[in-house]
């Protein structure tokens, strides 16, 4: 069997898990519902498509440190990327902190916003953290399954760590799993722009 039939394989073997998974819908919504599963709901915009591999839901463990922390700290995070058929996906990300043996240890960082592609194939990345930072990332897609992107502004409350600017890139892993890869740098709290965040997400819906 060649490389590319395992990968069609693994693929499949994966959709028998996620395939027939959405996220909660209510039936009495009077407009289209969210979908993080393109075989259900509305028809992916065609703007949308260089994002298309994102669309789903996914979770999984990595690694959250930086200079002002002790040291290194296990996260785990659930990203959900889903669409309604306009122009932008929703964003959601929920983390929380893990022991040395899996266990939660509390609820970490949370943000929420909007995927929104452009005419000229930029990628505006618009973020609200529920820490008080508001971010506008720009970027682009980096071959079909990568997209990196920096931010272009940065607003916080005057409750909110002071954070100046920040780096992205996800991608979906070049090792046939499906996986998606995720890795932030963030300047903060009066150090420069530093790794920060690093992910490998597995998805559970669509």
């Amino acid at each position: 069997m060649s490389s590319g039939d395992e990968a069609i394989e693994a693929a499949a073997q994966r959709a028998q898990k996620t395939a027939h998974r959405n996220i909660p819908q209510l039936d009495d919504m009077p407009i289209p519902g969210d979908t993080a599963n393109l075989r259900e709901g509305a028809d992916l915009n065609d703007a949308c498509l260089a994002l298309l591999p994102l669309i789903g839901v996914w979770r999984g463990e990595g690694e959250v440190n930086y200079p002002t922390m002790d040291e290194p700290a296990r996260v785990a995070q659930q990203l959900t990327i889903a669409h309604d058929g306009r122009p932008f996906l929703y964003h959601e990300a929920r983390s929380w902190l893990l022991d040395a043996d899996g266990n939660v240890i509390r609820p970490a960082a949370r943000e929420t916003g909007f995927w929104r592609p452009q005419a000229d194939d930029t990628i505006e990345l618009v973020l609200s953290h529920s820490s008080g930072i508001i971010e506008l990332f720009y970027g682009q897609t980096r071959g079909q399954s990568a997209w990196q992107l920096a931010t272009d502004a940065v607003v916080r409350s005057q409750t909110a760590k002071e954070v100046t600017a920040a780096e992205r890139l996800y991608g979906i892993m070049p090792d046939g799993s499906g996986n998606l890869g995720y890795v932030e740098e963030r300047a903060m709290m009066g150090h420069p722009k530093t790794p920060h965040v690093s992910l490998v997400l597995e998805r559970v819906v669509g």
